[in-house]
């Protein structure tokens, strides 16, 4: 009801309605029906989505006024939507054509046009309230007797006009940053001068800087923060390890992909004379080493977590502490905050403590040789691995059974050259050894949120939960009628959507159609955050969850840190309101998807780079999407996704039939549907656009 009537408001602004004629114009004819209608209309109203005169509603005076400021989102369709500060007032239409000189991001001021029936609110954009980012990143062009900067930013499409006396040094296809920006007029083109060169278009460096500026990602450490950082001492004060938990002398090791370089947990696990485990997570001390409100400090912040591009970390905090002070590498004292637990042999919770800790890790493993142990049942440390992957197994198991979903998103692995350029690509494979360490950080995760958020004594205290909202009911259902058409079952209304989701997971698993199942049943999930209010979280089926296990590369397990010590240890000085702590959990959530957003690009260039070597190739791929100009398709070793245009399509006239999520041919009525498998020949990669081509294989 209220979708409906927000939408019919939207599509007629300026104009009053009466509840009655608001009634009969969406066919609501019931008394039922009828009252829910003037109770929704009461709550737009409170929500000043509605404005009222008399006993006629029309929309609220934010979109009645001619002028209204936003933030400005620009498509890779060249059209773009301004997002009004009222996030519950209905974005704004901007067509390329009133774009202005407006760039993605800016925050603008929009004149509005009178709505037309059908269709988005939509203006015209009359101002530059802010410029979003006071630099770009692109390549420089020469053009007869002058220059340009191409942006990398593919929503902006005009080029940078660059005087000679402004190139600092730089040369045709150098990649460079562009500063000083001026752009009155959509008329003519901006102009900027280059404040520095990255490198030659193409080389890692040059790439993975450009990424972090496309994103507003914070790259190089301010000299202040280095200094603080260098001034930090490597030897651990022995007075500190007084009343520290001391696993120095026992058996504790860590276990990595094999091209970490920062070691943030760690594992230990022993028999106890009652038959039950003592089992180990202990988690690198950051919150010792960096201080409230130091300037490492507040660096970490701005930047929220690490960026993992292919090639290249954009770490959250200096070298010296992610890969040095702080890391857990082998045979070094370390110090640790660790989660101490309790286990009976068929997982089930004991006891528990949380406690400051140091250790010295006697292994530093790799996922694969755990994997080898695991799998042969000889090597080091084997009778402790091949334990804590029995328990691991039994927590997974019992964890299936509660209600968690274990989706498996297929990531791929690039081998690089000396240059950066990619040789191989392959898809990773979740194998027992990522699955043990995986649930033995849950666990962590749910313990320590659980301390907090439903302590055995006290009130509950402001805290950082990692949380995860109910599905949209509209997208399950969406999302059932494609499982559905591909010949798998999944109940959008059972009584238990969690097991049907995972019931579909594993039945899935191995196929050709995985990849496609599990990235469309993410998207129909809400997207976790970070919030001060806890509700749970869906998708693991967790009441309390938080990040406890990572702080060297992301903030929120930082904060975490620091509240745990501060709410078990009353002489800590750490002093979070909840409303800052509101804050930084919508900071971080931010930061978060836009260092998900980079990683995707990262590995998407990588992928057009790789297959711009295999040109004339044939694939097998996945249709993977439709779209009214042709047929998406994901190739299955490698997940690149490239296009089969529609006037490539030949034989037949194909329409798209929104029912069947297919084309199909007006005469041969051959279908091309979501999820079907193809053979594909790769004709074109354009690495500016990032885009690849295919033809149908013959």
């Amino acid at each position: 009801m209220k979708k409906k009537i927000i939408a019919f408001f939207k599509n007629n602004p300026g104009r009053q309605f009466k509840s009655k004629d608001l009634a009969k114009r969406l066919d609501i004819s019931s008394e039922h029906e009828y009252s829910a209608l003037k109770a929704v209309l009461h709550d737009l109203y409170e929500e000043k989505f509605l404005s009222k005169n008399g006993k006629r509603y029309k929309l609220g005076q934010i979109l009645s006024s001619n002028k209204v400021t936003g933030r400005l989102q620009i498509t890779n369709g060249g059209y773009g939507f301004v997002v009004l500060k009222n996030s519950k007032m209905p974005d704004v239409f901007i067509a390329p054509r009133n774009l202005g000189s407006a760039f993605n991001g800016d925050t603008v001021e929009v004149v509005l046009f009178s709505g037309k029936k059908g269709k988005n609110i939509e203006g015209q954009i009359v101002n530059v309230v802010k410029r979003k980012r006071e630099e770009l990143v692109g390549t420089i062009k020469k053009s007869k007797s002058f220059f340009i900067v191409e942006p990398d930013d593919r929503t902006i499409d005009r080029d940078i006009y660059i005087d000679k006396s402004n190139l600092k040094g730089a040369e045709e296809n150098d990649k460079v940053i562009v500063s000083n920006i001026e752009w009155d007029s959509s008329m003519t083109n901006p102009e900027g001068r280059v404040i520095e060169v990255l490198g030659k278009a193409g080389s890692l460096d040059a790439e993975v800087i450009s990424i972090a500026k496309d994103f507003n990602i914070i790259y190089n450490f301010p000299p202040k923060v280095l200094h603080e950082a260098n001034e930090i001492s490597t030897e651990i004060d022995p007075e500190e390890i007084n009343g520290r938990l001391d696993y120095r002398n026992k058996t504790v090791f860590t276990i990595d992909p094999e091209d970490a370089k920062d070691f943030d947990d760690a594992l230990s696990i022993e028999k106890l004379e009652n038959g039950n485990y003592s089992i180990g997570v202990h988690i690198a001390d950051v919150s010792h080493y960096v201080q409230e409100d130091s300037s490492i400090d507040k660096q970490a912040l701005k930047r929220g977590n690490s960026v993992y591009l292919i090639g290249k970390v954009i770490p959250m905090l200096p070298e010296k502490l992610s890969n040095n002070i702080c890391s857990l590498v082998p045979d070094k004292d370390r110090l640790t905050y660790s989660v101490v637990v309790e286990l009976t042999p068929r997982g089930r919770i004991v006891d528990y403590k949380i406690e400051k800790s140091i250790i010295n890790s006697k292994r530093r493993f790799t996922y694969d040789e755990v994997q080898k142990i695991i799998e042969n049942g000889e090597g080091e440390f084997k009778d402790d691995l091949l334990l804590l992957n029995k328990l691991a197994q039994t927590l997974r198991k019992k964890r299936l059974n509660e209600g968690s979903i274990e989706f498996f998103s297929p990531e791929v692995k690039f081998e690089l050259d000396e240059n950066g350029n990619p040789t191989n690509v392959f898809r990773k494979d979740i194998k027992e050894s990522n699955m043990l360490v995986e649930e033995f950080m849950l666990l962590a995760n749910k313990i320590t949120a659980k301390h907090i958020g439903a302590p055995a004594k006290g009130s509950v205290k402001p805290f950082i939960y990692r949380i995860h909202d109910l599905p949209d009911p509209e997208k399950i259902n969406e999302f059932a009628k494609f499982v559905k058409s591909l010949g798998y079952s999944f109940n959008p209304n059972g009584s238990s959507r969690t097991n049907q989701f995972q019931l579909l997971i594993e039945s899935v698993m191995g196929t050709d159609e995985e990849a496609l199942i599990n990235e469309l049943a993410i998207r129909s999930m809400a997207k976790a955050i970070y919030s001060v209010n806890n509700i749970g979280h869906y998708g693991l089926g967790f009441k309390y969850y938080t990040h406890f296990t990572s702080p060297i590369r992301r903030y929120a397990d930082l904060i975490v840190h620091r509240l745990l010590y501060k709410y078990l240890n009353s002489h800590s000085r750490v002093n979070y309101t909840l409303e800052r702590l509101d804050e930084i959990s919508d900071h971080v959530s931010e930061c978060e998807r836009i260092a998900v957003d980079a990683e995707r690009l990262s590995v998407k260039i990588k992928q057009a780079e790789y297959m711009k070597g295999h040109l004339g190739e044939e694939f097998d791929g996945i249709i993977s999407g439709l779209a009214h100009f042709g047929i998406f398709v994901k190739i299955n070793n490698i997940l690149a996704e490239g296009l089969i245009r529609l006037r490539d399509l030949e034989g037949d006239f194909y329409v798209y039939d929104e029912k069947k999520h297919a084309f199909v041919g007006k005469r041969s009525k051959k279908q091309f549907r979501l999820g079907d498998r193809l053979r594909v020949k790769l004709v074109r990669v354009d690495l500016e656009k990032i885009e690849l081509d295919f033809i149908i294989a013959e």
